[in-house]
């Protein structure tokens, strides 16, 4: 049995942000990036422990092709995605989410 995603309000926003500056890049390119984004959610539901740890009980998921990972947490009933964070940027920008 897999586990139901439940997404932090900031996830839609940050991965919409992406797109929207992948789409200025390339035409097309925005949609390869949501792409990217929905096969490493894909993977999470699959098999949550797939990915290792990036900071506590806080796993990261890294996308193919874009410098952009998803951080989630696995609890005993869903699984909290937390943040599509560009690795480039501040973490402590997602480590205080619940």
């Amino acid at each position: 049995m897999s586990l139901p995603l439940d997404f932090h309000p900031a996830v839609r926003r940050e991965a919409d942000a992406g797109y929207r500056w992948y789409e200025q890049q390339r035409s097309g390119l925005g949609t390869d990036f949501l792409d990217e984004v929905e096969r490493v959610l894909a993977a999470i539901t699959a098999n949550p422990a797939r990915y290792g740890f990036a900071d506590g009980d806080v796993r990261e998921g890294p996308l193919n092709r874009f410098p952009y990972a998803i951080y989630y947490r696995v609890l005993p009933d869903r699984i909290r995605v937390l943040a599509v964070f560009h690795t480039s940027r501040d973490p402590s920008l997602w480590q205080s989410r619940a």
